[in-house]
């Protein structure tokens, strides 16, 4: 599934940072799900195995069946917590997209004013990127906070340290590939198969076409992700050329 890091000085310099942000939130997610955890910290420097019998122990992750969700998913089903996928429905999801995350068993959650406030930014020729990523956490936190669970997963591969794992207002946000300082590499050996390595949204595309300046964010998002060794310099010059291309 995952993979020690081994020499990788800037992943262990992260991992261990990691351990210190889990410290943090140990008495709010309590002691199986904090000791899983680290099992899985001390996996990735070690190499050390470790029990991953079922817990009783509920994750919410925030899921679009895109690969960075797609493989929180699977570790962290693997390292044997109970995982419900909350997918936010949203309208310019795909009827593939759809499948994928019936198949996965996602719980479908609606984003009240989702349309009304992308619209408008699209019309102002304003990013989109960040009001949609806000407006669907807000979803997948409440689904969490209504159901009792405590711990919220995503994909995000880029927060490290004291924001890998944080407390927000009694809920734990964890940021799961960036917890265990994985790069879009190793996800996407994680997924399996043949991955397109490219952006996806539609609502992306219709903002570029109005408003061409902002493809210049997105591009600033992958070089971003590129000096963070999330993406290699080979992946970024396919994502960029992708968003050049619309």
């Amino acid at each position: 599934m995952i993979e020690p890091v081994g020499n990788d000085f800037v992943k262990r310099y992260r991992l261990e940072y990691n351990r210190e942000a889990l410290e943090r939130v140990r008495a709010l997610i309590g002691e199986r799900s904090y000791s899983r955890l680290g099992d899985l910290l001390e996996y990735r420097l070690s190499g050390k195995d470790f029990d991953r019998s079922p817990l009783d122990v509920k994750v919410a992750l925030a899921f679009s069946a895109g690969s960075d969700s797609t493989a929180a998913l699977k570790i962290l089903r693997w390292a044997g917590f109970d995982v419900i996928p909350v997918t936010a429905r949203l309208p310019q999801m795909s009827e593939r997209v759809l499948e994928r995350v019936r198949e996965a068993g996602a719980v479908l959650v609606d984003v009240p004013g989702y349309m009304e406030v992308v619209r408008s930014q699209i019309e102002k020729g304003a990013p989109i990127c960040g009001r949609c990523h806000s407006l669907v956490m807000g979803a997948v936190e409440r689904y969490a906070r209504e159901s009792g669970i405590k711990v919220l997963a995503s994909g995000d591969l880029l927060s490290s340290g004291l924001i890998s794992i944080y407390e927000k207002d009694g809920l734990v946000p964890l940021n799961l590939p960036a917890f265990l300082a994985l790069d879009k590499g190793e996800v996407i050996r994680i997924i399996g198969g043949e991955y397109d390595l490219k952006f996806g949204c539609p609502l992306l595309w219709e903002l570029f076409r109005k408003a061409p300046s902002t493809k210049r964010l997105a591009v600033q998002r992958v070089l971003r992700e590129t000096r963070a060794r999330a993406l290699t310099p080979q992946m970024a010059e396919r994502l960029i050329m992708d968003i050049l291309s619309r």
